[in-house]
């Protein structure tokens, strides 16, 4: 049998993780890592892209651009559902390898799409789509290094994957405003687009933001392919893993989930046009990455205080931040002729990025714990041998409730970013969809202590 199928995977024996188990483990979280963070550099590319549309010579209105960068968040938490399931199907090397190639698809469409002003508004719709696959990945990647850590360490280890990986978001976001600015492929890039600025013209190459990932991509795609490996035991057809959608703690999580990746998915998706409709006079491409970048950062941390305090504990007091945060978006906004203040509006998302980072961690540590202790439960008094299904099943579960619950959170970056737009097209302001964010919160604080983190409660975790 090939060297890349590991036969034999029991992290949970503390000898075989010490002399085999974590070598192994650390291996496949490292090359998982950048395949992650380019999968969420592809999936945001259009929140940077979108702000620039009008000085490469494309005409559109605001809510045409909001919907630009809404969509991969749609195709994406769609694809996440097929993508929650493939791992035990194909196994993690071969479907990281594929999934990551498949990136290079948008990279070059949108590279060569954006050299010409004339593009249709049809064909960068269908490019915005085709960025959905940078967002799938998530489901399948954090599925993935999820069968490879013993409980005590799953935390931390799809913390430091979810997290690092998510510093795309930041990455795409600083990078793409100097690139574009920049002929960094000289000819073989295409001809710049130019705009006026002040008594200047300048010259701008939307097409290096897709370009310029290319190369990255199919360095990660050879890193995968030959370097990670397949846990035999953690093969598993969809019929199997279909049996957490009569888990009804699948269903809370996902609620949730949309609360915390939801949230980082969509105001990073939302910012940079939200920043730019609010405070005209500010460049939003200067900051937009500082929110995304704290979120990410963030996100280990979260893992790391719910493996000591308990993943609800957590994930409550997270929601009620949250909660406090948004009102201070709102007071920070322009109202009734005044101006609004930028450095409050700014300080206020930060704050709101970081605590989703945290709530992204401390969720998906209560998966594991949630779904190995029902099926311990279930078990108890049955033998050893049933207790050693008990954590085969919980792992396959978990692995698979943690792909799902992050196809469902990822619908937050379509909502959020579109109730921006509708908002500002229905009544100039973008305070409804957040008085509606502060009641969806509530009513995650009121799951999270109700099931999880009250004393008594029925799945402490």
């Amino acid at each position: 049998m090939s060297t890349s199928v590991l036969t034999r995977w029991e992290p949970e024996n503390a000898a075989f993780w010490q002399n085999t188990g974590e070598r192994i483990a650390y291996r496949n979280l490292w090359i998982s890592i950048p395949a992650l963070m380019l999968a969420f550099v592809i999936w945001m590319l259009w929140s940077v892209v979108a702000v620039n549309l009008d000085r490469a010579g494309f005409q559109f209105t605001k809510n045409q651009l909001f919907w630009l960068t809404a969509l991969p968040a749609l195709s994406g938490a769609t694809l996440r559902i097929f993508y929650s399931f493939l791992v035990p199907v194909f196994g993690g090397r071969r479907f990281t390898a594929i999934s990551t190639a498949l990136l290079l698809i948008p990279a070059l469409g949108m590279g060569f799409a954006l050299r010409d002003p004339s593009t249709s508004y049809p064909t960068l719709l269908a490019l915005a789509l085709l960025c959905g696959l940078g967002g799938a990945n998530f489901s399948s990647s954090m599925a993935n290094i999820s069968f490879f850590f013993p409980k005590a360490k799953k935390g931390l280890a799809t913390g430091l994957n979810a997290g690092i990986g998510n510093l795309g978001v930041s990455v795409v976001q600083f990078v793409t405003p100097l690139v574009v600015s920049l002929a960094v492929f000289g000819t073989l890039g295409g001809e710049p687009q130019q705009y006026q600025a002040g008594d200047a013209m300048k010259n701008l190459w939307l097409q290096n933001a897709g370009f310029i990932w290319v190369p990255f991509i199919v360095v990660s795609s050879l890193a995968a392919w030959f370097g990670m490996h397949d846990i035999a035991d953690a093969r598993a057809s969809f019929a199997e893993q279909a049996i957490i959608f009569r888990r009804k703690h699948n269903w809370l999580m996902c609620w949730l989930y949309v609360g915390t990746f939801g949230s980082f998915i969509g105001f990073s998706a939302g910012l940079a046009l939200l920043t730019k409709s609010q405070f005209p006079g500010v460049n939003p491409t200067a900051y937009a990455f500082l929110g995304p970048l704290v979120g990410a950062l963030t996100r280990p941390v979260g893992g790391w205080i719910s493996d000591k305090l308990g993943g609800a504990r957590v994930t409550l007091w997270t929601f009620v931040g949250m909660i406090i945060a948004v009102f201070g978006v709102l007071a920070a906004l322009p109202h009734d002729g005044a101006a609004g203040s930028f450095p409050g509006f700014l300080a206020a998302f930060v704050a709101l990025f970081a605590l989703t980072g945290i709530g992204n961690g401390s969720t998906f540590r209560m998966i594991p714990v949630i779904f190995l202790t029902e099926r311990q439960r279930a078990a108890a008094g049955k033998g050893d041998m049933a207790q050693r299904q008990a954590l085969q099943e919980a792992g396959k579960e978990s692995a698979a409730v943690l792909g799902f619950s992050g196809a469902i959170g990822a619908y937050g970056g379509f909502f959020i970013p579109k109730s921006f737009g509708t908002s500002l097209e229905l009544t100039g302001s973008a305070d409804a969809a957040l008085y509606c964010f502060i009641a969806f919160y509530v009513s995650c604080v009121l799951v999270t202590w109700w099931c999880y983190a009250r004393r008594n409660a029925a799945m402490p975790c």
